[in-house]
């Protein structure tokens, strides 16, 4: 696994809008005090050209967006932090130039879309990634404890995570762009067998709405990762934003038989996104029903890696050590 530099004082990090950008005064003022935030922390920020930009959920056409990709990798950019989320990010993939990107290795970080990114490049060309935040999350007046984590992981410093004793069940309307997360239910975390868990292994995961798209494409490096890394075995993370338990259980399914579970020794979800369901499903039922009940491994979910955040940073294809216990969590990466 290939490790990119972290930043360090007067780094440069570029924010390219590979998904959507902003459509309302609400998030131009996040984004403008994200900027701010990070010129105050001493670092020099590239601002993609189509940052305030949003026409149907794009920032810009897909050739322009991955043109910008294109060109932060041949830069002198440190780092790599994706705007913002959205929907339609795979649809750059086919104008990305992966060779470049394979020869040139930066970090590159994102949260939710952005895994079409992330997830390629750490699977397919062994180039580790980081998911969690976003450009947008820095825009708060107020930092939450995970994204000061995030701010020390980007320079090197990988502090064990624990998870938070709050989380967002519930959003509210954000007024002026700057608010943080409304802290309103108690962080659970849980496992299908009520066992504790205790388990190393090689990390990879993300949204799972866009791995699901991404899975049996040639964008798709699940099984190859799986197989290379089969000694360390692997720990998948997934965060589900949009997914129904149903499909929740047919996408399981279809990783299952693209063997992306061969190796695998535990998977985390986080909380979900949506609680929809047509037949009377919960998440715990959802996942007792999936195939993953028939691997005999730690399921753990209602985890810190989710859309109802705040959430964990994970370093995509590190070697991490996870324990769960008493409704608890705490990651830890290693770089090997």
């Amino acid at each position: 696994m290939k490790y990119p530099k972290f930043i360090s004082e007067k780094s440069i990090i570029g924010v390219p809008a590979p998904s959507d950008g902003a459509d309302s005064e609400v998030k131009i003022n996040r984004y403008k005090n994200a900027y701010e935030r990070f010129k105050n922390l001493g670092y020099e920020v590239v601002l993609s050209n189509n940052l305030y930009k949003s026409d149907k959920g794009r920032s810009s056409s897909a050739k322009i967006r991955s043109k910008e990709i294109n060109d932060m990798f041949k830069s002198n950019l440190d780092f790599i932090l994706c705007a913002s989320g959205g929907e339609f990010l795979v649809e750059i993939l086919p104008f990305i130039d992966f060779e470049l990107l394979k020869n040139n290795p930066k970090f590159v970080a994102g949260f939710s879309d952005p895994t079409g990114l992330l997830y390629v490049i750490t699977t397919k060309y062994d180039i580790a990634s980081i998911y969690g935040k976003n450009f947008s999350n820095f825009g708060s007046s107020v930092l939450h404890e995970s994204e000061e984590n995030f701010l020390e992981l980007m320079k090197g410093n990988l502090i064990p995570q624990d998870s938070y004793p709050l989380y967002e069940d519930e959003y509210i309307k954000r007024e002026n762009g700057l608010e943080g997360y409304n802290l309103d239910k108690k962080v659970i975390w849980k496992t299908l067998d009520d066992e504790d868990v205790n388990i190393k292994g090689r990390i990879i995961g993300g949204c799972l709405d866009i791995i699901s798209e991404l899975s049996g494409t040639k964008y798709d490096g699940g099984k190859e990762f799986t197989e290379k890394y089969k000694d360390d075995g692997i720990i998948w993370y997934f965060d589900n934003c949009e997914l129904s338990y149903e499909e929740v259980i047919r996408v399981l399914w279809k990783f299952n038989e693209l063997g992306y579970f061969k190796y695998t020794k535990a998977v985390i979800f986080g909380r979900f996104g949506v609680n929809n369901t047509n037949i009377g499903y919960n998440i715990k039922k959802c996942l007792s029903d999936s195939v993953l009940n028939n691997l005999n491994i730690p399921i753990i979910y209602d985890a810190d890696i989710s859309h109802k955040g705040p959430s964990m940073n994970i370093i995509n294809g590190a070697i991490a050590e996870l324990e769960v216990k008493n409704g608890k969590g705490k990651i830890k990466f290693i770089l090997e």
